[in-house]
């Protein structure tokens, strides 16, 4: 069309004038004007066929392919945890991994599918398998990034599932890979692309922080914690310690490349309230610059003693800390007027409702059966448990025990070679410590660590103990409360300030706050109950903002960090943008001509 007008005749205007002595050149042209003339050379009949071959190109879509095929699965993970908030990507890695899955989505086929899968706390699937593009996007623009530790494992486990028998599907991984194990992928031969994010670790973090009475005065509470240095240099820093909004104590800690330096803090306390620690350092991660706790005050812990006078165990229940002891030589009753019921060698007519230590006793609804274990040998201790705080089992005989399997509800603390001799669980809402033995025939009355072990299994038995452990929440994991009311509303204050009505199923007699993505004090009312519950990060391998640059499964396996390799990349932008530019040089150029 573009040749065509200029093969036409051009239309002329019929004008009268007195001489044409000083037109003859004009009138010679207009005389060789024909209806089709021969086409002759003209740069703007050039540009404008080069702009008309630009625009078609550019409705044609035309775009770079890749050596795969259409037709595939790819699933894509966007961890969305703590770490991804580093701010050594601009304007930080989440929001650079958030960018590189749009350019993931920009690559498919027609024919291809993905899934987005979001990692933080749990895995949600964001979008669900489709090959529409606006939708994908969508999904991954209304993502966002949490307070909340990783659990690839979780993605990864569910990820291995969408592939599985789809040879030529692939799982994209963009993360900065502060994970601490895959183990369990050693041997799964994943199809895993993993594309890393960071630059740079320079990080200090809080990732442990306790609240406890002090040793020394159990007047006092002293509150320990943690700081870890994760860069490559010497940190300098400010850690304040607060009570509510009160500044208590300022430290100045000087760390090393890697260091991990403790801080005790003691405070006196008269009222309930909420310890805090805060780092003043500026480095790329926020969310675990600041944590805190609620500190109850101690209450005197009701025992009742339920033995045949067993004066061993008397004396080691009474010399533990805040415990107003009660001694009975029967059960009747459920005993719920007191905090714990230790049971020696007794069977009671009516078993206790709260929370109990047994000794040498069993349970119809604790164990489905049992038998006699003549002279088991300790082999192994769960030492990490707080019951086993600094108790040893070293030169300890025990001449019988009741053998039992370890139930689902409970986790084993001592083992012998086949059976537990002492658990520790939760049944319904009611804690149970248990020991299978008569320590009156065993040598471990003899030994100092008895008596740790009953002064710590009464603290993690006693129920303010319990509540107070509840109040103290890791970013994502769920707050829970028993409401005895009946209720089926509540409010919570959130820590930017505001109010979340939430529901509450007064059958099942508990709330349960999943919303805990964002560090901070948070404050419930539920009826008549007014709490105060703090979310923290406190996550060594999150706080350790190193970008790995391979991610080890297992012993031997490993994936290292790629590129991307896209299926399809669309050029269409960057033809249109061509003739943009070819029509504004024909603009130009016909005016330069014609001035």
């Amino acid at each position: 069309m573009v040749i065509l007008f200029y093969l036409l005749k051009r239309k002329r205007v019929v004008r009268l004038v007195s001489s044409t002595l000083l037109w003859q050149k004009f009138l010679a042209e207009t005389q060789a004007s024909a209806p089709f003339q021969r086409l002759r050379h003209n740069w703007l009949l050039v540009l404008q066929i080069l702009l008309l071959v630009l625009a078609i190109l550019a409705l044609a879509r035309p775009y770079f392919s890749g050596k795969s095929p259409g037709g595939r699965l790819q699933v894509v993970i966007l961890d969305s945890s703590a770490s991804m908030q580093s701010t050594d990507e601009s304007p930080s890695r989440f929001e650079k991994a958030r960018g590189e899955a749009l350019k993931l989505v920009d690559s498919l086929h027609d024919t291809d599918q993905m899934v987005l899968l979001v990692a933080g706390a749990n895995t949600e699937v964001k979008q669900s398998p489709t090959s529409e593009k606006s939708v994908l996007r969508r999904a991954i623009q209304t993502t966002g990034v949490t307070d909340a530790p990783t659990r690839l494992q979780e993605a990864l486990k569910l990820a291995e599932t969408l592939v599985r028998d789809k040879p030529t599907a692939e799982i994209h991984l963009l993360s900065d890979g502060a994970v601490s194990s895959l183990n369990e992928f050693e041997n799964s031969g994943l199809p895993l692309v993993y594309h890393r994010v960071g630059q740079r670790a320079n990080n200090l973090g809080i990732i442990t922080l306790d609240v406890r009475p002090n040793p020394e005065n159990a007047a006092q509470r002293a509150i320990f914690a943690s700081v870890a240095n994760y860069s490559t240099n010497v940190q300098q820093t400010q850690l304040e310690f607060r009570l509510d909004d009160q500044i208590l104590e300022v430290k100045s800690l000087t760390l090393k490349p890697r260091e991990t330096v403790p801080q005790v803090f003691i405070a006196d306390q008269a009222r309930d309230g909420v310890f805090s620690v805060k780092l003043t350092a500026k480095d790329d991660l926020a969310a675990d610059n600041q944590a805190s706790v609620v500190s109850l005050l101690p209450q005197p812990v009701k025992v009742l003693l339920v033995t045949p006078r067993n004066q061993v165990l008397e004396k080691a229940v009474r010399v533990a800390p805040n415990v107003e002891l009660t001694l009975a030589a029967t059960l009747t009753d459920p005993a719920s007027n007191f905090d714990v019921v230790v049971l020696d060698g007794v069977t009671p007519v009516t078993w206790p409702t709260g929370n109990v230590l047994a000794f040498h006793t069993v349970n119809t609804n604790w164990f489905p059966s049992w038998s006699k274990l003549e002279s088991p040998a300790v082999v192994g201790l769960k030492s990490s448990h707080p019951v086993l705080r600094f108790v040893s089992f070293d030169n300890v005989f025990i001449t019988e025990s009741i053998a039992v399997n370890t139930p689902s509800w409970g986790v084993s603390l001592v083992d012998a070679p086949q059976n537990p001799l002492v658990l520790a669980g939760e049944l319904g809402r009611q804690r149970i410590v248990w020991v299978g033995f008569d320590i009156l025939q065993s040598s471990w009355p003899l030994r100092i660590s008895f008596p740790i072990f009953v002064a710590n299994a009464l603290e993690w038995l006693n129920p303010a103990a319990v509540n107070a452990s509840q109040l103290l929440v890791q970013a994502g994991s769920p707050f829970r409360l028993a409401v005895t009311e009946s209720i089926n509303s509540a409010e919570i204050k959130m820590p930017d300030g505001t109010v979340k009505p939430w529901a509450v199923n007064p059958v099942k007699g508990e709330l349960v706050f999943g919303d805990t993505m964002k560090q901070g004090i948070y404050h419930l009312k539920a009826g008549t109950n007014d709490v105060v519950f703090c979310v923290n990060l406190l996550d060594a391998a999150e706080s350790d903002t190193t970008p790995k640059a391979e991610l080890q499964f297992g012993k031997y396996a490993k994936v290292g960090t790629t590129t991307f390799s896209r299926a399809n990349l669309e050029i269409w932008r960057w033809i249109a943008a061509a003739g943009l530019a070819v029509l504004m040089f024909e603009w130009w150029y016909y005016h330069k001509r014609t001035a």
